[in-house]
């Protein structure tokens, strides 16, 4: 068993730094210690590698909080129905007559069914790795007061951006449903019931939606996974681990509070986005060497 020679915390196989101090990990700096004394050693709210109780635990949080495996499932629920219901049209079976719209509708949600199934497959595998310690850089977990803060950093950074949106609908919407208004002669007042629903639904979703994330973060675990090419974020799965997508930047900062700052991007259909993350960690946590490692594996 190898043990870090600055603070003598436990460190993994192949570990490149101690999950406690932070230091960068070298040959010439392992030694051994008895598992007895070095478990005397260990505080509570230190980062560190996880045990194998621990990865039980987290493998099924994540299971439940990023529904994986539960969106993997439904997918081939439905591409079984759908793949009956094809078999069933091409069968010609009088007594089940199935119209040619729904035989399309129904080969184009089979073969999404399909996609789904493949792109959660590797995102179950990646964050598996990560459980695993395979391709884990670093984890930690975030105490009562950490996760509270982001959380609640969390919260007033989506509501500050759901803020802007609402306002331009309702202003286009103003616009165009104020236009109607005075150039129909019957039924401005249904028209203008439509603007204020249109308004209130949006306002309540603007509203409501980071109110809802902001309840289910404060049920998650609380735990970080880090890796090179993606990571797991308090009961949520981040990958930059495909194509036409990369970390962009990442640097230790010091507010809102202790913690990475990390860009990533990635493209689909409506072209390029990024997203941005801010991960705490504790204050005593060298994160430097943790930096330089991601930049290095990107």
């Amino acid at each position: 068993m190898s043990f870090c020679t600055k603070c003598g915390q436990k460190l993994m196989v192949k570990a490149k730094f101690c999950p406690s101090c932070g230091e960068k990990i070298l040959e010439s700096n392992l030694e051994k210690k008895s598992q007895k004394s070095s478990e005397n050693e260990l505080v509570s709210n230190q980062i560190s590698m996880l045990v194998t109780s621990d990865i039980k635990k987290i493998n099924n949080k994540i299971e439940l909080q990023n529904n994986q495996s539960g969106i993997i499932k439904k997918a081939k629920y439905a591409a079984v129905f759908f793949a009956l219901v094809i078999a069933i049209a091409f069968t010609d079976l009088d007594v089940l007559s199935i119209h040619p719209a729904i035989v399309m509708l129904s080969i184009f949600l089979f073969i999404s069914s399909l996609v789904i199934i493949y792109m959660f497959r590797s995102r179950e595998e990646k964050s598996q790795s990560l459980i695993t310690g395979e391709n884990l850089l670093a984890s930690w977990t975030l105490n009562d007061t950490q996760k509270t803060a982001y959380v609640d950093y969390l919260f007033e950074h989506e509501k500050g951006k759901n803020l802007p949106i609402l306002i331009v609908i309702s202003i286009l919407s103003i616009i165009i449903f104020g236009v109607f208004i005075l150039v129909i002669d019957e039924g401005k007042f249904t028209m203008f019931l439509v603007l204020i629903g249109l308004i209130a639904f949006v306002s309540v979703f603007a509203f409501g939606m980071p109110r809802y994330y902001k309840y289910q973060n404060s049920k998650n675990d609380g735990k970080v996974l880090i890796g090179a090419k993606f990571a797991y974020i308090n009961g949520y799965f981040h990958n930059w681990d495909f194509m036409l997508s990369g970390l962009s930047k990442v640097k230790v900062m010091s507010t809102p509070f202790h913690g990475i700052n990390l860009v990533y991007y990635y493209t689909d259909r409506t072209l390029k986005h990024s997203e941005e993350l801010f991960i705490p960690a504790n204050e005593n946590q060298n994160l430097n060497d943790l930096v330089a490692e991601l930049k290095h594996e990107n």
